[in-house]
């Protein structure tokens, strides 16, 4: 996908909001990845995916990734000779314990959910190698005692050396003699050896080794003749403890290394399906909705949101005081169609920003769309998948400063121009702007001439009156507008498909505070043809309306013709079904016989028929140790 689009449009901004909703490391990297596809069947299977853990969650909610951890890279180094450290095992094993967790939660997955049960079976069962960590590696990332027979029996020594090494020191410091040679009365270690801090005056004073001195030179540490023997032996001891357990981590990491296809495939799939939960989350966090996919490469959004602008207004109204009505903060929805009565879609309106977002709502929604991510729109909606999404925007409009910018981009749109073809979506903001307003028209002109005959469905924003006459030129061209608000100058972002818009700028100008004299001399200075323009598209746009509620009105009554219809026919299948069982049951009643078993409706219990009185309608039938007399009706029967 173009990554010049993917920018404009703000998608990083998607991928962050998805990645906030994730539960470990796993789903947030792979959040942050997510890119759209142009294959119509990688985006259909992401789909089906999603709808299907989305049905699976919605019984047995959200899976559980406690202690799970993004293990991938220690994975991969488990390779001899190198070995894993205990902190890395300790971890490998809540994230296998947690994998198991997420293995379980699949469990009872329905046969209908084949492509999450294809990804549950990703995950493999490492209960052997987490048994073998935990034997050797305690909780709290250190080699246990009994990892080894060998290790247990060296760290007893290593005790019994290091009480006898600390009854000699103790025996020296129970000295008055000594301990007033000492800098102060404690031992003290150096390189795990036991040692005393005699003053620098009294060298000599304390038969044994002299290791070093203090920085200040005032402290000498020595190690006492009598503990030179012990010391040794515990560095001997602490150098086998060492030997010993780096024999468990390489053994260790050995198995590691034997499962690590497996290992990382299981990783992997804990990253798909802690994405599959972010997802729902993020869906259910702005009531998002997946589309339906259309094969046909039409556009169908309905009351469409533009998901940047909820996290920015949302964001706004929890972090701040509202100074604005929450009317004007809200985000308003919009009705969008292409490809099908008509492929370009021209948005006209006042230089307010509103069409630039009605913009960049379509092409980041179809973004979202083709990476396999519910959209913000009602169900209903549909979605192709596009060969390329093409965008050219001001540079410095963006939906989180909420800024409007006129300036053209010839460059990138001839560029656009040369990728565009059937199966491309091209979105066009303020088409002639910033040249002459002839020549930037006659530029759009032929602009818009060429995406047709390539067969591309567009989306244009232009405030330019001349290019308002094209949707009524070609029938494969509408006009749409932006409605405005001229008493507060805000856009009220409403998209009306049909209508065309007027950029209002004499009366906003006036809004603004120009003096009346000069907005009548504007509107004097106005041409002519304008004018007549203006009258002749408002004579067009009547007519349309007109035709537009007559053809709703054909629609009702149609539907209601169908509806009453299919009524009929439904209670006459009803009717004859009914029949079809009372003429069953009466065959089967005439049939009975004392010892036949029936089922007494109104005891909910199963009997035996004892006697029959059809004068009556009526039979005795024995239900455990009782009989009671019920009616015909009451009964039924397994055959």
């Amino acid at each position: 996908m173009d990554a010049h689009t993917m920018e404009k449009l703000e998608f990083e901004r998607i991928r962050q909001l998805v990645a906030d909703q994730a539960q470990c490391a796993l789903g947030r990297e792979l959040a942050s990845r997510i890119t759209p596809s142009r294959a119509a069947g990688q985006v259909a299977q992401w789909l089906d995916q999603a709808k299907q853990f989305e049905a699976f969650a919605a019984r047995h909610g959200l899976p559980p990734f406690g202690g799970i951890t993004d293990l991938r890279a220690v994975v991969k180094r488990a390779v001899p000779p190198a070995k894993l450290e205990p902190e890395e095992f300790a971890k490998l094993s809540d994230t296998l314990r947690g994998a198991g967790n997420v293995r379980r939660y699949f469990g009872p997955l329905e046969a209908g959910a084949a492509l999450v049960r294809k990804l549950a079976d990703r995950i493999g069962d490492f209960a052997t190698i987490i048994e073998r960590i935990d034997a050797v590696i305690d909780a709290h990332g250190r080699v246990r005692d009994d990892a080894s027979a060998r290790l247990a029996r060296i760290r007893r020594d290593i005790d019994d050396v290091r009480l006898a090494t600390r009854n000699v020191f103790d025996r020296l410091l129970r000295q008055p003699g000594v301990v007033r040679w000492l800098q102060y009365p404690n031992a003290t270690f150096h390189a795990d050896r036991m040692v005393l801090p005699l003053r620098a005056e009294q060298r000599g004073r304390i038969p044994g080794i002299v290791h070093r001195s203090s920085d200040s030179g005032q402290t000498l540490f020595v190690e006492p003749a009598e503990a030179v023997e012990l010391n040794n032996r515990l560095m001997n001891l602490l150098q086998d403890e060492s030997d010993e357990i780096n024999r468990i981590l390489w053994e260790l990491t050995h198995l590691v290394h034997l499962n690590q296809a497996e290992l990382l495939r299981t990783l992997e799939t804990l990253a798909v399906v802690d994405l599959l939960a972010a997802k729902q989350r993020f869906a259910a966090r702005w009531s998002l909705a997946y589309a339906a996919l259309n094969t046909a490469g039409r556009v169908k959004l309905i009351q469409a949101r533009n998901p940047i602008l909820l996290a920015i207004f949302s964001a706004h109204e929890s972090t701040s005081a509202a100074t604005e009505s929450a009317s004007v903060r809200s985000v308003v929805p919009i009705d969008v169609r292409l490809g099908d009565d008509f492929d370009i879609l021209m948005i006209t309106g006042p230089n307010t920003g509103g069409k630039t977002a009605a913009l960049k709502t379509v092409g980041l929604i179809s973004l979202m769309h083709q990476s396999g991510l519910p959209i913000p729109a009602s169900p209903g909606s549909e979605m192709p998948v596009f060969d390329g999404i093409w965008i050219d925007v001001g540079d410095e409009q963006s939906l989180q400063q909420s800024l409007s910018t006129f300036s053209a981009h010839l460059g990138r749109i001839l560029d656009i121009l040369r990728r565009a073809r059937k199966g491309t979506l091209v979105l066009l903001d303020e088409l002639g702007a910033g040249t002459d307003p002839d020549e930037g028209a006659a530029i759009g002109r032929a602009i818009i001439d060429h995406l047709l005959h390539c067969g591309c469905l567009a989306m244009i924003t232009t405030h330019l009156g001349a290019l308002k006459a094209v949707g009524y030129d070609h029938p494969r061209v509408d006009n749409a507008s932006v409605q405005f608000d001229i008493e507060s100058l805000r856009p009220t972002y409403e998209l009306r498909i049909g209508e065309p818009g007027h950029s209002s700028a004499i009366t906003i100008a006036t809004k603004l505070g120009m003096p009346r004299r000069l907005a009548d001399a504007a509107r004097k200075h106005l041409a002519g043809r304008h004018r007549a323009l203006h009258r002749a598209i408002a004579g067009t746009l009547q007519s349309r309306r007109d035709a537009e509620r007559a053809r709703r009105d054909a629609d009702a009554a149609r539907s209601e013709a169908a509806k009453a219809a299919l009524t009929a026919v439904d209670i006459a299948r009803k009717l004859a079904e009914q029949k079809s069982r009372y003429a069953a049951w009466v065959e089967r009643v005439m049939r009975l016989q004392p010892g036949d078993a029936v089922f007494v409706r109104r005891f909910d219990k199963p009997g035996r028929v004892v006697r029959i009185k059809l004068e009556r309608q009526q039979a005795v039938v024995a239900m455990d140790s009782m009989e009671a007399e019920v009616p015909l009706a009451e009964l039924s029967f397994s055959d």
